[in-house]
């Protein structure tokens, strides 16, 4: 395998504040962080919760919620990054979060509509078609691991370092139901930038490039400048 191929760096998991209120930047400063690291591309993956700003009115819920991605694509477009939209989803049924690709400004409102109906109303409306359902860091404490049935595929390497995402368990997981493997940095704190990144033979531009790419396993994962072949089966 040729590495030197898979040139694109693209980080798939990064919050930004208000919509993510955890995270302590706003969206031009994670993109300028992003950019100074020369990354290709990045995605703003915010959370999507039940106690999310506004959620009592779903039309401003969605509209301040995409505000973040708005600013981050435009100073995206001044620096040269791609800025991506993505979106880590939650519903009312327990703590899980899940990471959605392949989607556009439309899909929030499934999202909405969809909190207080659970995992297994969504991933029928969703999957099949252009998006990827991905859970994020299944084996943390608080995490109940889903059904694989119901999955596109497991973060396996969530490097967000104040959590323990049990990334060997993850691996096995996924290994074991065949699923899609992606990482993620989960940045929100100064110091935790650029963890690791989809590596990958074209530029990925938007959500659905993203989607369609994991969906063809033609990438590698880099942690901290090592590169992790993730369908390689050693047996």
């Amino acid at each position: 395998m040729d590495f030197k191929k898979y040139k694109y760096r693209t980080e798939l998991h990064a919050h930004t504040n208000p919509a993510s209120p955890c995270s302590d930047f706003e969206a031009k400063d994670v993109v300028m962080k992003y950019a100074e690291l020369g990354y290709d591309s990045l995605v703003v993956s915010n959370h999507f919760f039940p106690d999310m700003q506004f959620v009592e009115d779903k039309d401003r819920c969605i509209r301040e919620y995409l505000k973040d991605y708005d600013e981050a694509q435009k100073v995206g477009e001044k620096l040269g990054i791609n800025v991506i939209l993505g979106c880590e989803m939650r519903f009312t049924e327990n703590h899980n979060d899940y990471l959605v690709y392949g989607i556009d400004r439309d899909f929030f409102e499934l999202a909405y509509d969809s909190m207080n109906k659970g995992l297994q109303s969504f991933s029928k409306q969703v999957r099949g078609g252009n998006a990827v359902l991905i859970q994020a860091h299944p084996f943390r404490d608080w995490c109940v691991v889903a059904p694989a049935e119901l999955l596109d595929g497991v973060e396996v390497y969530n490097l967000h370092p104040g959590h323990n995402s049990k990334v060997g368990l993850a691996a096995k997981y996924a290994q074991s139901n065949d699923l899609l493997v992606t990482s993620g940095t989960d940045f929100h704190h100064e110091g935790h930038q650029g963890m690791t990144a989809l590596l990958t033979k074209e530029e990925l531009k938007t959500s659905f490039d993203v989607a369609r790419v994991l969906k063809s396993r033609d990438y590698l994962i880099e942690v901290s400048g090592s590169v992790i072949v993730p369908f390689v089966n050693l047996k």
